[in-house]
């Protein structure tokens, strides 16, 4: 049986900076009581030109560098996304598309700020089971976009940015190894964005009661996430024959520092084997857990052999967790020319435009 290992990983933020002081010129709010509920101090947002493709790009051409791997060696790209670029086409594609993945199949998967956990789960299994032996996983936001900025209970809370891992079929034992998957839909309302899809799609009443924007019932999603967090955390231990003295490190979803903590009592560890970096980021969503990856790593508290959970919850409601030992990327006997692949993709891609123009122009005079 092949092993699926986290061999890739990266992350992209927008430059923009909106902090705590920022905000209070905006709405009614102060530095002190969104640090003091939150744990924010600070968060990224889109500028023009940046969209969650592109941030998903950026990130993921980061994560393929590292893993030392073409894109046109991919056999699946995964989008996780509340804030997609489209309903379609699928931001997986458009991704697919940019990267030169010319070989994967593409698709988006929707399940709030938990996807990211279900969507490493699903490349995984994937890796396993030997239907693939590549998988890019991403989880990508813009979720300002979608930010009542004179409703400070929401505005406050969310950021924008991109995170990625490159998982890889290995004979060696390690990579992913367990995960758990919940959702409970009799919560749905508690975090939504009611609007866009076919129950209200788009028209004067939706945009003017505001319905195209994220709603939540912060006090029932707060009591839902501290109760489901650590839960998830032991039952993906459990899968994986651990204990909760084997783990090095927890990285949790990015929310709320309160959550974060509440579940370290729930675990009964120390705050020192989280992961927590939300006060410049802020919540975002499928990003956060990829992310928050990247800099653990490049701050030196992620080594190989590391045994790692990642924990997650969001909106649907949906949460979930998967255990991973950390192996990092596979021996390769020749470094990969990323930025002459890139440029190859990008011609590609104009080229099959053309083409489609061409056949469009053939089919048309023959249909005459």
């Amino acid at each position: 049986m092949a092993y699926a290992h986290i061999t890739g990983w990266g992350m992209a933020v927008p430059e923009k900076i909106l902090t705590n002081d920022d905000l209070s010129k905006m709405v009614d709010t102060n530095d002190e009581w969104i640090r003091s509920r939150t744990g924010i101090a600070e968060r990224r947002i889109a500028g023009e030109g940046e969209s969650s493709a592109t941030l998903a790009v950026e990130a993921s051409l980061r994560a393929l560098e590292v893993a030392n791997l073409k894109a046109a060696d991919i056999d699946l790209v995964i989008v996780s996304s509340s804030s997609p670029e489209h309903i379609f086409p699928a931001t997986a594609s458009l991704v697919q598309d940019q990267i030169g993945a010319i070989n994967a199949g593409a698709f988006d998967l929707s399940a709030a700020c938990t996807g990211f956990i279900f969507a490493t789960n699903m490349a995984a299994q994937s890796i396993r089971s030997g239907a693939i032996k590549n998988a890019l996983v991403i989880g990508a936001e813009t979720l300002s976009r979608f930010v009542d900025w004179t409703d400070r209970n929401t505005c406050i809370l969310f950021g924008d940015g991109a995170g990625a891992f490159v998982l890889q079929a290995n004979d060696e034992p390690g990579g992913v190894l367990s995960a758990v998957m919940h959702s409970d839909g009799s919560g749905g309302d508690l975090l939504s964005l009611p609007a866009g899809g076919s129950k209200l799609p788009t028209s004067e009443a939706t945009i003017r009661n505001g319905l195209h924007f994220i709603q939540m019932d912060g006090k029932s999603v707060f009591r839902f996430a501290t109760r489901v967090m650590a839960r998830a955390t032991k039952e993906a231990l459990e899968k994986a024959g651990l204990e909760i003295e084997d783990v090095d490190l927890i990285v949790p979803h990015q929310a709320n520092t309160r959550i974060i903590e509440a579940a370290a009592r729930g675990l009964k560890l120390p705050m020192e084997k989280f992961v927590v970096n939300l006060d410049r980021y802020g919540n975002t969503s499928t990003a956060s857990i990829p992310i928050a990856t990247v800099e653990a790593f490049e701050s030196g508290r992620i080594n190989p052999g590391d045994k790692i959970v990642f924990v997650g919850f969001g909106g649907g409601l949906t949460w979930g967790a998967f255990t991973a030992e950390w192996s990092g990327p596979l021996p390769s006997e020749r470094k990969v020319l990323h930025g002459w692949h890139l440029f190859l993709a990008r011609i590609r891609s104009v080229l099959l435009r053309i083409v489609r123009v061409i056949e469009g122009l053939i089919w048309g005079r023959f249909g005459r």
